[in-house]
């Protein structure tokens, strides 16, 4: 399988403080990755370093069967709301996910509305198209922020706590759709605080405390060491 991204020898301070130590992995295509560590350790951290959204003090991130960053899916942590009154539509919002690989002017055409329906009904919610994202519910919106990362069609999914504030039977819904996407050949690198469940979909696990503490086959990982 094809290497997708790495990261080599990688330091991120925030000012005199380390956050992550010597950190080197790869991701490769088919890779389903579950990243866990406690609240500040650094998983957070070590996501937006390799999406470059922050700049690491040392060491590199490089990507191979990726042609940029706006081509990696990525759902960052969202709260989810109730908000009547945001006016933005759901297929505005997944539409966004298209504008980032797109040159000037950036605009959605017809073939984009087709794109942004077909990945509406991917994650079940097509029906939703046409509604106010403030309207949802929290399992409708964060279908609907998949939706915008998934609309690119991208070789790697990058997700932060994407079923945090979900009740049981919409977080199960959510992880159904990203262990589809999986089986496509879509390489995921998932951050949960759900270990167990991490654990039973996965093929690897990522342990982390600023720096890598385990990375290796899910099989392997020992729940009780964490």
């Amino acid at each position: 399988m094809g290497k997708l991204i790495e990261a080599s020898n990688l330091y991120v301070n925030y000012g005199n403080e380390k956050v992550l130590t010597n950190v080197n992995f790869a991701i490769y295509e088919k890779d389903y990755i579950g990243l866990i560590g406690e609240n500040g350790s650094g998983k957070t951290t070590l996501i937006k370093a390799l999406l470059g959204i922050i700049p690491s003090s040392s060491g590199e991130v490089k990507y191979y069967d990726i042609k940029d960053k706006a081509t990696i899916g990525y759902l960052p942590q969202i709260l989810v709301s109730g908000n009547i009154k945001f006016p933005a539509l759901v297929y505005e919002i997944v539409g966004l996910g298209l504008l980032g690989s797109k040159k000037y002017p950036k605009r959605i055409t017809k073939t984009d509305i087709k794109k942004i329906e077909n990945t509406l009904e991917r994650v079940g919610a097509l029906e939703l198209k046409n509604k106010k994202i403030g309207e949802l519910s929290g399992g409708q919106q964060q279908k609907v922020f998949l939706a915008r990362a998934l609309v690119n069609n991208p070789k790697l999914l990058i997700l932060d706590e994407p079923t945090s504030a979900l009740d049981p039977k919409a977080r199960e819904e959510i992880f159904e759709i990203i262990d589809k996407e999986n089986e496509k050949g879509t390489a995921i690198l998932l951050v949960s605080h759900d270990t167990q469940s991490l654990i039973k979909r996965t093929n690897k696990i990522m342990l982390i405390d600023r720096e890598i503490i385990y990375f290796g086959p899910s099989s392997d990982f020992k729940f009780n060491s964490f």
